[in-house]
């Protein structure tokens, strides 16, 4: 641990010059006394770093101190910097970790490669905060100690003790056999096992989590990919409506924001689009296809369209004669 915070030290002045003891804790997440004892360490091993007194001193790496180079060509890094641009510092807690890798990947790169590279990377956007109809999109929050607790005891094949507040229910604690982490859209999920029965878990109603020393029961290879599919397709047939409608172009991405989910979706001869959706249930379908008027309609099932019917009969019974 210690060691990879004192290469991160060293990236950090490499990279940004001279920095206050104040600016390298905050960045590592340390605490002032910790990063000078640090830089000790690294004087005493023989890395060329100074301190420079007054009101823009700090700490400075020789000019030309290098870090040992790894072989990442520009595009990997590249790849890596842009994928680090994103929302991924997000996931399962990693924020830090991400930090640091991208400051590793950023010095390995040749002297005249790494402005270029940063400079793309900061053309590639990820993952923005919001859509083009500003709907911001806000992640949910997970303390980094349950996270921590929650993401060792997957990877170290653990059992684990979650306390969980499911809706609408009294939060309670349960021992569960992680079997991985997902996210998706910015919302964090645990695949697990109870009591030889899947469950999956949202990480934000997690309220604390405790790493268990016994085995977890679980198979020593998955597919997490297949994993998640399957009880996705599990999560949909179960007490949600499926429904067929033809839309305007311009109005799918309002539909399918309203829409648990799309399960196909094709072009029909006139330019509308005919999509198969997932809704909650019979009063949230016909909530989101009256949104859109006219330029939705429901094909399937019969009572969708009809309770949409007799709501525009009534609408139109309503607005019939004029003042």
């Amino acid at each position: 641990m210690r060691a990879d915070r004192l290469v991160s030290l060293v990236l950090l002045l490499r990279q940004r010059g001279r920095l206050t003891a104040e600016t390298l804790a905050r960045e590592l997440e340390v605490s002032t006394r910790t990063v000078l004892r640090d830089i000790e360490a690294l004087s005493a091993a023989g890395v060329p770093v100074y301190a420079e007194r007054g009101r823009r001193g700090g700490f400075a790496l020789l000019p030309g101190f290098r870090t040992e180079l790894t072989g990442l060509n520009h595009d990997e890094a590249l790849a890596l910097l842009t994928a680090g641009s994103g929302r991924g510092e997000q996931a399962f807690g990693l924020g830090p970790a991400l930090d640091s890798a991208l400051r590793k990947v950023a010095d390995a790169l040749p002297e005249n490669h790494r402005a270029t590279a940063n400079d793309a990377a900061r053309r590639l956007l990820v993952e923005p905060e919001t859509d083009l109809l500003s709907r911001r999109l806000v992640a949910e929050d997970v303390p980094g100690r349950t996270m921590t607790e929650i993401r060792r005891a997957v990877l170290a094949g653990h059992k684990l003790r979650i306390h969980y507040a499911a809706t609408d229910r009294t939060p309670q604690w349960r021992t569960v056999d992680p079997i991985g982490l997902v996210t998706v859209r910015d919302r964090g999920y645990l695949l697990a096992t109870r009591s030889g029965a899947d469950r999956t878990y949202r990480l934000s109603r997690v309220l604390a989590a405790e790493e268990l020393p016994e085995p977890a029961q679980r198979p020593r290879q998955v597919d997490l990919d297949r994993v998640w599919r399957e009880r996705c397709a599990r999560f949909l047939s179960t007490d949600h409506i499926a429904v067929r409608v033809r839309v305007l172009p311009a109005r799918r991405e309002e539909l399918l924001s309203s829409a648990v989910a799309v399960r196909a979706a094709e072009r029909d001869a006139d330019g509308w689009l005919r999509l198969e959706v997932t809704f909650e249930d019979l009063r949230h379908a016909e909530w989101a296809l009256w949104q859109l008027g006219t330029d939705a309609e429901a094909l399937a099932p019969v009572a969708l369209r009809a309770s949409l019917r007799e709501r525009a009969a009534a609408m139109s019974t309503q607005y019939a004669d004029p003042f």
